[in-house]
């Protein structure tokens, strides 16, 4: 088989599409989540670290929809669709650390790690499941945990004794 044959099967391969949306959705809601609560605290952060952390919440929610996109249209490629409208993300991410109105840095943060980790723990998820169902999709999973982990250090740097 080709190369071009193997990348037509992979991408018509309705197990791998299944699989792939399995475990990405998960990732892509949760990504979308954090964009919007990391924007809601970015309007209403006060405090010590003030400008930091407000700019910087800025660059998590630019990355946040960046990659939410990327394992999106991963999923898409592979010919499934996904719904990442406000309704679908609501239900699937029930609750945030993100305080709803204005608070200090230290807590605004906190609160927006805790968002980070429970996408981190859905990227973990799927680059542990994907493992045996699609290498492409799986090196997505990673190169959008490598790069949240760095964000998430950006922020507790913030607030590290």
């Amino acid at each position: 088989m080709s190369d071009a044959q193997t990348i037509a099967a992979t991408a018509s391969d309705p197990t791998v599409a299944a699989g792939t949306s399995q475990f990405l959705s998960p990732v892509v809601l949760g990504l979308q989540a954090l964009g919007v609560n990391g924007k809601q605290a970015h309007w209403h952060v006060r405090g010590a670290n003030f400008i930091g952390v407000h700019e910087f919440l800025d660059t998590l929610v630019d990355h946040a929809q960046e990659w939410a996109d990327l394992a999106a249209e991963r999923i898409v490629a592979l010919g499934l669709p996904i719904d990442a409208r406000l309704s679908a993300v609501a239900t699937k991410v029930a609750s945030t650390g993100a305080p709803a109105g204005f608070a200090q840095s230290d807590a605004v943060i906190r609160g927006i790690v805790s968002d980070i980790d429970v996408v981190l723990a859905d990227l973990q998820a799927a680059i542990d499941g994907l493992d045996e169902v699609d290498l492409t999709s799986q090196d997505v999973a990673i190169e959008i945990k490598a790069g949240l982990e760095k964000d998430r250090w950006f922020l507790v740097a913030h607030i590290a004794a």
